[in-house]
């Protein structure tokens, strides 16, 4: 695509300019390529979303600088602040008071996760500094991937409602401390409270930037119908300046919203009706999020010292996700069984994690070998972790829709994109 159009260059002359055909383009290609997809196959969009991405990076589409920034940054920032705040709201805090395992099942998983990835990649030879990162990168799971899949495929049960908690829940574990880490990579740290100190800071203000987003919605709602679309605009015009703002003040954006969205449901805990209404801005948002993680991911240097450390940390993070629902599910209400699939859904990698590295690499530019880890092993946990996960849901009957032909039915997840 960049040899053709800088053939064109001389006359071609777009009003937003080049970079905005290319995306545009692209945008369109995912866009079919996700249907046929769904389609033919019964697999979730984001297969095919995340191959189109994929193709293109590894074409040589240069349309996303890295580290991530600038408007590419707020737009990934903006798609993630937006499926965490939902994620967020899916998640009652009186529920943990009547099942106390689920909290302990997400802590057990996550601990497990960065122990079990960070001692593996130091057996592999990896540094201390980078094993840490990429062991805290590793516990984010992806809900904006679990929220696709129980869209495309309808599924709604047992394991699918534990996995989006667990994810979310490591999602909010991996967003405070990592974000916190990245602001003290270049600093001397040599005791807990240097670490513990950048993690409150972050954690405050977060809060403060969620509480304000929550309790402007709740006055909205008080005055405005939740099914009503200005209500929606208002929603993503409150999530686009939070989204600024933590990031200035030194918080974390998504972790603002994904606070934001849990503090509002307790304020509000009616079912929302706005997700619905967001419609094709709300799908085309998330499409963008999934292509970019794509294309930045496959833009990775390949290499095969590079492919057993990612094979490696892949495996393992794998592993450990399933053993840390497992070891945790004495009382949790789910069987062994659903505990396993439960594991299952919590393999993909995506946008979060994306983002998590892009701060490790711009705040620490002499270790480029967390990226060069990091990117290979989401875009291959985009890929294969929503095939995964899809096979979880399948394998428990939570799925409405079967696979094949029968998934190219006209449902309310074709309808939204």
């Amino acid at each position: 695509m960049n040899e053709i159009t800088a053939i064109w260059a001389e006359w071609l002359r777009p009003s937003a300019g080049l970079p905005t055909v290319q995306w545009s383009i692209l945008l369109a290609v995912a866009a079919i390529a996700g249907h046929l997809v769904h389609r033919f196959t019964g697999m979730p969009k984001v297969v095919g979303y995340s191959a189109v991405g994929a193709l293109a990076g590894l074409g040589g589409f240069t349309g996303a600088a890295w580290p991530l920034q600038g408007i590419g940054l707020f737009l990934l920032e903006l798609g993630v602040a937006v499926v965490l705040f939902e994620a967020g709201g899916r998640i009652p805090l009186r529920w943990f008071r009547h099942n106390p395992m689920v909290l302990m099942q997400s802590l057990l998983l996550s601990a497990l996760t960065l122990l079990s990835v960070y001692y593996v990649l130091r057996y592999l030879g990896v540094r201390l500094e980078i094993a840490q990162s990429l062991a805290l990168v590793a516990m984010a799971a992806s809900p904006a991937v679990l929220g696709r899949i129980v869209i495309d495929t309808g599924a709604s049960g047992p394991v699918t409602e534990r996995a989006m908690v667990l994810s979310t829940l490591s999602t909010l574990y991996a967003l405070t401390l990592c974000t916190a880490r990245a602001g003290v990579m270049d600093r001397p740290h040599n005791s807990w409270s240097d670490m513990a100190y950048p993690i409150l800071v972050v954690l405050g203000l977060s809060v403060v930037v969620g509480a304000i987003l929550a309790l402007t919605l709740r006055i909205a709602l008080r005055v405005m119908s939740p099914t009503s679309e200005n209500t929606s605009m208002l929603f993503l015009a409150l999530l686009a300046a939070g989204t600024a703002l933590a990031s200035h003040f030194g918080g974390s954006a998504p972790l603002a919203a994904l606070l934001g969205g849990m503090l509002l449901k307790q304020l509000n805990p009616r079912p929302w009706a706005w997700p619905r209404q967001l419609g094709t801005a709300g799908s085309l948002l998330t499409m963008l999020m999934f292509v970019l993680v794509s294309v930045v991911a496959a833009n990775a240097q390949w290499n095969v010292p590079t492919a057993k450390l990612v094979a490696g940390l892949v495996l393992t993070r794998f592993l450990a996700m399933v053993a840390g629902v497992c070891a945790a599910n004495w009382g949790s209400g789910l069987t062994w069984r659903q505990a396993t699939y439960t594991g299952v859904a919590m393999s993909p990698m995506s946008s979060v994690a994306l983002l998590l590295v892009s701060q490790f690499a711009a705040s620490t530019p002499t270790l480029p070998l967390i990226a060069r880890i990091a990117l290979p092993a989401i875009l291959l946990m985009e890929v294969l972790g929503a095939i995964l996960a899809t096979l979880a849901v399948h394998r428990t009957g939570e799925s409405s829709r079967s696979w094949g032909a029968d998934a190219s039915l006209t449902t309310p997840g074709e309808l939204r994109g």
